[in-house]
Order: C-alpha cells, then structure tokens, then sequence
C-alpha cells in the first residue's frame, strides 16, 4: 500500500484527499497548516468550513503534523494556496526527502516572480526547476463533486512521461480518470490561466449580456490563454484538452467557480474588499494570477486584453460596463491572425 500525503486542507486538498482514501488502496494523510482545523475536521468528519456536506472517509487520516504526513509519503499532492506556497512550503522544506515525487494541485501563479507553481516548489525543496520529481495535477474539477464521488476526468504532467504515467496508475479510480502528459508548462498555464478568464465570464453574467456573449469570451479568452502557454513553451494541442479547454468552460459556465462568481458581484456593483471578505477565506486564484500573467506576458512580448481589462477592473482603474466597451472596440483583425 502506497502512502500519499496532501497538502493544504481547503476544499480542493479535502477533495482529493477523499478522492484517494475512498480507493482504499493507499494510506492518505490530510495535512493542515493549523492544528485547529486539523482537530475540528477530526471530531467533525468534514470539512464544515470549506467542504460542507462531503464525509471524510474512516481511513483518511489528518493531521497539522508535516513529520508525521510527510515522512515516507511515496506521492505529496500540494493543494496550497499560491498566495501561501513559498512560505508553507519553505517551511516544511527540510522534512521532505529529495527523492519524494510531488504533485502541484495549485492552480495560479507566483504574484511579483510570475513563476508557475512548479518552479516555486523547486526553489523551496531545493531542486532544480523543471526536475522530473515535481509535477501537476490539473483538469476540469469542482471540489464538492469530485468529493460526491461524481465522474471527473484531470490530466497529470511530469517532465518524464514514465513519472506521470506512475501517477495516473497510482492515483486514478472509478470516479477519477487521470490522463497523462510530459507537457507540465501547459498544464501549469492552462489551470492558472482559465481562472482570470472565468472573473470575466462571470463579469459578463452579471452585467447580463447574454450567451452569445459568454461564448464569445471563452473562445477568445481560449485564443488569448494559448498564445501566451506556446509562447512560455507548451504545446498547442494540450490548451485543447482536459486542462486547457475543458478547465476554462468549466470555470466560465458552473455556478459552482468561484472565480465565475467573483466576476457576478464585481458586475453588480461590489467592491473587491467586500467580495473577498464575504468569501471567508476561500480562495479565486484569478484575482492574484491577473497581475502575474500580465508580467509573464509581458516578458514574452504576448498581448493579453481579456486579462489586462480584468486586471483593471480588479484594481479599480476601469469599471466592468467600460471594460466590455473597451473589448469590443479593439482594432478589427482576422480570426487566424489573432490566433498566433
């Protein structure tokens, strides 16, 4: 029997850690940073505060002991906040092992660094960025129904493709189909991206601007995500798949995205405080990957106006109804033209 350990006891970490409990064919611990919510979960037998409703099963152990999670663990699916990461994880640095395989469950980038999350766990444990033992975990997949045991379909990338495959065979199940990949970059990018795209989504609902619209705004904001993952090295046919396409109509269309519903309330005239705060600690990636896109766009000579009009809105420069005209008013181009 396999040992698996996750990292960060939010909905999404609470999710997978049921997820491969429920397998019965690994020993899974669920680490929190807090020893609070460790217990409450303990005594509770869920996660009341981020994961109401979804039982956690008898074998699922948990634990704010990183020693006791991490020690040993044969895969470490981290499911921190990016917000978080480099703090968490340079903390717990010295009790992994070098040769420990680590999954990256987190979809966002490094604010500031730009980094994928990747690379940020490669600084922090001390290896090389791009090494074959850090990989990502990433596909179209709510929390709550992964958790009910509903059918989900993810992608898992490492550098090697024999690591990724001994992922998709550890980690799958009959409710969790796990495809495989050596492309991490457009994996990474695909899960980070999509969600700055779903603000505008929900953006669009709120202001009820109807499904022509919406559609509209997947399909460029698909065009604008994958110029930006090619041009940072992945490959093109990934951002059509599991964790590029299928994430981002996912994200944009259920009620249950965050990122989506941010983008609502924003349209409806609350303020980004307000909306956070309401949130109760529950995370929408999108509001901090923005800014880190812009600069790895930037860097990459890759225009982005979806995002850049988000980020404004975000920021307080620019009012929803305005960015929408701004959108529509762009210089008239060829649809393949816009594509590259």
């Amino acid at each position: 029997m396999s040992k698996v350990a996750v990292l960060g006891s939010g909905a999404w970490g609470t999710a997978l850690a049921i997820s491969f409990a429920r397998q019965g064919r690994h020993a899974v611990t669920l680490w929190s940073h807090r020893a609070e919510h460790a217990k409450a979960l303990q005594a509770e037998g869920e996660n009341t505060r981020y994961l109401p409703g979804c039982p956690l099963p008898p074998a699922l152990a948990v634990t704010a002991n990183a020693t006791a999670a991490l020690h040993d663990a044969d895969w470490i699916v981290c499911a921190i906040p990016s917000q978080f990461l480099r703090d968490t994880m340079g903390a717990l640095a010295s009790t992994l092992q070098q040769n420990q395989r680590v999954l990256s469950a987190t979809k966002g980038l490094e604010t500031g660094s730009h980094l994928r999350i990747t690379h940020v766990l490669a600084d922090c444990l001390g290896r090389p960025r791009g090494c074959d033992t850090i990989g990502v975990l990433s596909g179209p997949s709510f929390a709550a129904e992964v958790a009910l045991g509903q059918p989900t379909a993810v992608t898992v990338a490492f550098p090697l493709l024999g690591q990724a495959i001994d992922a998709q065979q550890a980690l799958s199940s009959q409710t969790l189909r796990i495809y495989s990949s050596e492309d991490v970059i457009g994996v990474e990018l695909g899960g980070a991206l999509k969600n700055v795209i779903a603000i505008a989504a929900g953006i669009v609902t709120g202001l009820g601007l109807g499904s022509n619209s919406t559609a509209a705004l997947i399909v460029r904001g698909s065009a604008e995500i994958t110029r930006l993952a090619v041009a940072a090295g992945a490959r093109r046919e990934t951002l059509a798949g599991l964790s590029g396409t299928g994430d981002l109509i996912l994200t944009c269309t259920g009620t249950l995205s965050r990122n989506r519903s941010l983008g609502v309330a924003l349209a409806q005239g609350q303020s980004l405080p307000q909306i956070l705060a309401g949130m109760q600690g529950k995370v929408a990636e999108g509001v901090r990957t923005a800014a880190a896109a812009l600069d790895l766009a930037s860097s990459l000579g890759i225009e982005m106006p979806i995002t850049r009009q988000i980020q404004a809105i975000l920021v307080g420069e620019r009012s929803p109804q305005a960015a929408i005209r701004e959108l529509m008013q762009r210089p008239a181009r060829t649809e393949a033209d816009s594509l590259d």
